[in-house]
């Protein structure tokens, strides 16, 4: 679901779109004009939607490449440091890879 989507249909579950003209602010035929946004309100958690769908983006990629934590913890238990140090460096390397969005 598009972060337009989601946003309106919190404001409007019943609301739909002109799909034909594009999803956007002025094609959504509303169903109930009492909890329609006004534009700019709507922009702001348009924005604010497509941040949180951008971050849940980013740490699921991250999970998907993060070493598994096993690493880490046989490196403690046997005091290798250079596998514990090359455990970190895997995870800051896929942090790198997948910055969080700003």
């Amino acid at each position: 679901m598009s972060a337009i989507t989601a946003v309106v249909h919190k404001y409007d579950p019943e609301a739909t779109f002109d799909f034909g003209n594009g999803e956007i602010y002025e094609n959504v035929n509303w169903s109930n004009n009492f909890n329609k946004p006004s534009k700019s309100e709507f922009d702001l958690a348009v924005v604010e939607e497509q941040n949180k769908i951008d971050l849940l983006e980013c740490h699921a990629k991250r999970a998907a490449e993060y070493p598994p934590v096993t690493d880490y913890l046989d490196g403690i238990v046997k005091g290798d440091q250079s596998q514990v140090d090359k455990y970190i460096a895997d995870c800051l390397a896929v942090k790198a890879k997948y910055p969080k969005p700003q």
